[in-house]
């Protein structure tokens, strides 16, 4: 029997702090994410210089994770390997995130009075909306969870079009954009322009662009690599969202936003 294992157990048992975190596991798998956003590969001096780390300890864990097929390497570019593609075919992308993500969406809805949602990242401009949670013990019925809205028209969607630059907007997106309201961004160049107070401000509004009397407000969710990985919102009527109390709002979406963070990555943003 493993006697620091059950020592372990006790203390925890005992409600004292124990940090059973494995820093290595933990460096390696911000190097895995860091590589997920360089499929053309990166070398290690880059991928060290990307996340903070000493090149000698990307360099060890990167051959450990070679080996063991997390990892492929050409020449002296790594990109992720077999084993990371064999694994998340096997792997349900959702059903652990939403048992940790939602008790905090009941916990930030019933502290707003107001419905959250939670989306989780695919790719550049695609995510699934998997986490929801009403304030209101009147609404109980599924709105979001599984809806995809208009990268243009969406906060969610303007969080997605604020990761890329302004160039590969102009590629991704037409110049002249779908009204669903008459409060839509309609031009390209406007949306562009709103994307830079995105950026800026780290949170995005949706302000009855997509229906008439719809207010939302977004903030990004991200690893310690600074990689978007969900995205977590507010969504509820203009004239009471959209008030002098707007301010503490966001600032309670970014609380949640950290708790998200922490629950399905095991660290808070800031974090070394």
């Amino acid at each position: 029997m493993d006697v620091q294992a059950v020592t372990a157990g006790d203390d925890v048992a005992a409600g004292e702090a124990v940090d059973l975190t494995n820093k290595s596991v933990i460096k390696a798998t911000v190097l895995l994410s860091e590589l997920g956003q360089h499929r053309a590969g990166i070398t290690v001096t880059e991928l060290a210089q990307a996340v903070g780390m000493t090149r000698p300890t990307a360099f060890r864990l990167l051959l450990s994770l070679e080996q063991t097929g997390f990892v492929d390497r050409v020449d002296n570019r790594y990109t992720l390997g077999w084993e990371m593609a064999r694994l998340g075919r096997l792997a349900d992308p959702y059903t652990g995130a939403v048992a940790r993500v939602q008790p905090i969406l009941e916990e930030y809805a019933a502290k707003l009075k107001e419905t959250l949602s939670f989306a989780m990242v695919r790719e550049a401009l695609a995510y699934d909306v998997i986490a929801e949670a009403s304030g209101s013990r009147y609404l109980n019925v599924t709105m979001y969870v599984g809806e995809t809205y208009p990268v243009h028209a969406s906060a969610t969607g303007k969080l997605l079009l604020a990761e890329m630059t302004d160039e590969e907007v102009i590629k991704a997106l037409p110049k002249k954009l779908e009204a669903y309201t008459p409060s839509t961004i309609t031009k390209r160049d406007a949306i562009i322009h709103e994307l830079h107070t995105v950026r800026e401000h780290g949170y995005a509004l949706l302000n009855n662009e997509l229906e008439e009397g719809l207010f939302v407000v977004a903030v990004p969710v991200r690893d310690v690599a600074g990689a978007l990985v969900g995205i977590v919102s507010v969504n509820g009527p203009e004239q009471r969202l959209n008030s002098e109390s707007l301010p503490d709002t966001i600032n309670d979406l970014r609380m949640a936003g950290k708790d998200i963070a922490k629950a399905l990555l095991g660290f808070e943003p800031g974090d070394s």
